[in-house]
């Protein structure tokens, strides 16, 4: 790949529009969906997808890796080259057959079957914080109120873990995401965290409960490649897995919903149209949009061009699910189009495994929310909200809501 000042910096800066995906997705799409671009965590060139095709492909081809411990790897954040043998990246960043055997330990635990079982507490759980935010009155933030407590709350239960430590959980979320935190901040959280859940998943391997880090740590000796600190990195991947995207569907989905209000009124009346709502939603946010990178161990064509061996790509998701090849009229929200196929998860052996848990966490927490405070509406004009974009995810600081 040839090196230029033309290249545009990627991930880009969302702020604008945070309702949508950035305009230069359309350009690029039509005039060069195999565009060279700048990764803007570590200076160098990448290539950049926008077609849900190409995505589509790259994300699905067993030459494209996910191995972070590539220098050509297009890392979301800036890794000294000297220092990639030595950091403990999260299985989504391996290739099989490491990647293989730590996510064999984990999709036992978020099988439809099992999600189903904790539909009775995740409703308990939202009843709850919605009690607490009736009681208080409007306005308020939906964000400290709902978004962020609710899965957290949730996936501590399903940890085993004491739900005193979710401000500990957020924080660490906040700095290890966060687009302006330092390197060295990333490391002291990585390393508080680790130290956290070594001494947790110790303590569960000697007296273990019915919970997830349990029923993991219990199929470790049957897994003689792995051993105690891979449990500890696979955990740590859980934490911002589990709360932090979830809760920035919930928030940007509320204002999405209340932009619609005919749509929300549908929703209101025929509650079986939420499940639809929601992949709709997870396609028109695409909140890890940039997360979809990988690094070419073979020259592969794509869109008429060709990646070399040893070149970075960014699968940009968000513009694949706004492909009007594949989603026509995609800057249209519409409950009522077919979803399915949307790539927000990811696709091929790299796909999110928490999916069925997701599902499940928004349809409740979206008709919860609604059939309890129908008359919730906006206390501030979506144009003033405070946004945040990083490299992983985008969200809001706050939602001001009343009703």
């Amino acid at each position: 790949m040839t090196t230029g000042t033309e290249r545009p910096d990627f991930p880009l800066d969302r702020r604008r529009c945070p309702l949508a995906v950035p305009q230069e997705y359309e350009r690029m799409r039509e005039e060069n969906p195999l565009a060279p671009v700048t990764n803007r965590m570590t200076g160098k060139p990448v290539w950049a997808l926008t077609r849900y095709r190409d995505v589509r492909q790259v994300l699905g081809d067993p030459t494209m890796s996910s191995n972070a411990r590539n220098p050509a790897y297009p890392a979301q954040f800036h890794v000294p080259e000297e220092m990639l043998p030595y950091i403990a990246f999260p299985f989504p960043a391996m290739d099989p057959p490491e990647h293989t055997v730590r996510r064999r330990m984990v999709i036992p635990e978020f099988t439809a079957a099992r999600i189903n079982k904790l539909r009775p507490r995740m409703q308990q759980i939202v009843d709850t914080q919605i009690d607490q935010m009736l009681a208080k009155g409007g306005p308020l933030d939906l964000m400290a109120e709902l978004a962020l407590p609710v899965p957290a709350l949730l996936f501590c239960e399903m940890l085993g873990v004491d739900p005193v430590h979710i401000g500990y959980f957020r924080r660490y979320a906040e700095t290890t995401t966060g687009r302006d935190s330092t390197q060295e901040a990333v490391a002291g959280a990585i390393a508080e965290m680790d130290e956290f859940l070594d001494e947790l998943i110790t303590e569960k391997t000697k007296n273990p409960g019915d919970d997830l880090l349990s029923r993991i740590a219990a199929r470790l000796p049957d897994e003689p490649t792995l051993e105690h600190e891979d449990l500890v990195a696979i955990a740590r991947v859980l934490v911002i897995a589990g709360s932090d995207t979830t809760a920035n569907v919930v928030s940007l989905g509320t204002v999405v919903l209340l932009e619609h209000p005919e749509q929300l009124a549908e929703l209101k009346a025929d509650p079986s149209l939420w499940p639809g709502a929601v992949e709709e939603l997870l396609r028109f946010l695409s909140i890890l949009d940039s997360a979809t990178v990988r690094v070419a161990t073979h020259d592969v064509e794509v869109s008429g061009g060709a990646i070399r061996q040893g070149e970075g790509v960014l699968a940009l998701n968000g513009a694949a699910n706004w492909d009007p090849e594949r989603f026509p009229e995609p800057e249209k929200f519409d409950i009522h189009r077919n979803a399915e196929g949307h790539l927000a998860f990811s696709y091929g052996n790299h796909m999110c495994p928490g999916a069925n848990l997701a599902r499940m966490q928004l349809e409740t927490v979206f008709r919860t929310l609604f059939e309890r405070i129908p008359d919730l509406r906006l206390a501030a004009d979506v144009d003033k909200l405070s946004y945040m974009f990083d490299a992983h995810a985008y969200g809001l600081h706050e939602l001001p809501v009343t009703w």
